[in-house]
């Protein structure tokens, strides 16, 4: 793409990035100048929480106030990153007294995925704008309460699915949306890559250093184990949503994106289990599921969306770590969010290209800038939702290992007994246990 084709895109496609359907909300700018900076408060400040602080930091009209973590190491490393002119943020170790802080406009949410849904409904309900990372829940019937407390609120929540905001990804959209390789009736989607052995491990006593009971939260208490944290946390069934809602959901929500599908799929079937690692894992590190909707679009033709895991393999699949592949009636777009893409036309003539990588400040700013303008952003909690939804629904559909009929509506599993419960989860007596779920 040339440097005029690209800002011709950019004019173009700037309403998608920013949000096109205004909130009903006052906006930042009413209440306190759009030139001032907006305060934010970071909630688990582990791995990615750590890579949104050094880019928050580089950002003139944001500051970091106060840095929130049950570890209280981590919490120390936190601070030290958020220094801002000198000054370190406040430190909390219960994010209640952070949501407390009326000066707080926004917050980051980088948990394990257990707290996403919890933490942000509670942010949103203390009147607080919200970035939450993915995926955006840990069951299906989270995600619906967090788009119900996001709308009540009328808060801006946006969702770590930064390809929202990143340049290639926007531009080969636009191009399946001009119909450059046709009507698009399948996706695959693959997450290939070599994770490692997280060993087996006994119950033993957490550090001193750590409130496990609240790192655990409303999910059901279990023994301290070593290998459930930190990160390792997204292998079990009770923290986490495996790699497909680790990884494979940035790819999944991309290739939603352009199949142009809206909805929740209807049908979902999918094999899959542990035929690699020899560990405590509980999900798969090998997954085949498809997904399908019955009628997308004024023609009301299928479509198709297969999504192949495979978290033990040292190579790339065309040319693709990750990746996307668009098929068309006329061509197809070969895409990776951490590289590129390619479109091929008829008989694989190579008709375009374009390099890029993901753009971790650029999904911050259309955060930012919809928290001044009341827009919806790129990543808006419903898009989020009906992505990870699909995590969700595979994951229920290769643990139960046959086909799935899911209510777009009402979101439930039709007539099986073991899947229909898998929407939702058990929670214990917990002050951060959502209300209605």
């Amino acid at each position: 793409m040339t440097d005029s084709t690209r800002r011709d895109f950019l004019k173009t496609t700037g309403a998608t990035a920013v949000g096109t359907a205004a909130l009903t909300a006052t906006s930042y700018a009413a209440v306190q100048g759009a030139n001032e900076r907006v305060l934010v408060g970071v909630i688990g400040p582990g791995g990615m929480g750590t890579h949104h602080i050094r880019t928050l930091v580089t950002q003139k009209d944001v500051r970091i106030t106060h840095v929130c973590d049950v570890d209280r190491t981590r919490l120390a490393a936190a601070a030290t990153a958020a220094a801002q002119d000198g000054r370190e943020p406040a430190t909390l170790a219960d994010m209640r007294r952070l949501l407390e802080v009326r000066e707080i406009n926004a917050v980051f949410i980088a948990t394990p995925d257990h707290w996403h849904a919890p933490a942000s409904i509670l942010a949103l309900d203390a009147g607080k704008h919200v970035y939450v990372e993915k995926p955006c829940s840990h069951n299906i019937r989270e995600g619906r309460l967090m788009i119900e407390a996001a709308r009540r609120a009328r808060k801006v929540c946006q969702v770590g699915t930064q390809s929202r905001s990143t340049e290639h990804v926007m531009a080969a959209m636009q191009l399946i949306r001009e119909g450059a390789i046709g009507e698009v009736l399948s996706v695959r989607v693959w997450n290939s890559q070599l994770r490692r052995n997280i060993g087996r491990l006994r119950p033993s006593d957490p550090p001193a250093t750590l409130d496990y009971d609240n790192w655990v939260g409303p999910a059901p208490l279990v023994p301290y184990q070593a290998n459930r944290l930190h990160g390792v946390w997204r292998w079990w069934y009770n923290f986490g949503a495996g790699d497909m809602g680790n990884d494979g959901v940035h790819d999944l929500d991309i290739g939603r994106w352009g199949l142009g599908v809206d909805t929740h799929p209807s049908t979902i079937t999918a094999l899959g289990g542990k035929y690699f690692f020899d560990d405590d894992q509980e999900f798969p590190d090998t997954q085949t599921v498809i997904f399908e909707w019955p009628s997308v679009g004024k023609e009301g033709r299928k479509k198709q969306l297969i999504y192949e895991q495979r978290i033990w393999t040292p190579y790339k699949m065309d040319g693709y770590e990750n990746g996307d592949a668009y098929y068309g009636t006329r061509g197809v777009i070969i895409l990776g969010k951490e590289s590129g893409w390619k479109l091929y036309g008829e008989r694989n003539k190579e008709l375009k290209t374009m390099a890029g990588r993901p753009n971790l400040l650029a999904h911050h700013r259309n955060f930012f800038e919809c928290i001044r303008t009341g827009n919806r952003p790129a990543a808006d909690i419903e898009i989020g939702h009906l992505s990870s939804s699909l995590c969700h629904l595979g994951n229920i559909a290769t643990r139960v290992r046959r086909v799935i009929n899911f209510d777009p509506k009402t979101e439930e599993v039709h007539n099986d007994k073991e899947a229909g419960p898998m929407v939702r989860r058990t929670y214990r007596d917990h002050w951060g246990r959502p209300r209605g779920v």
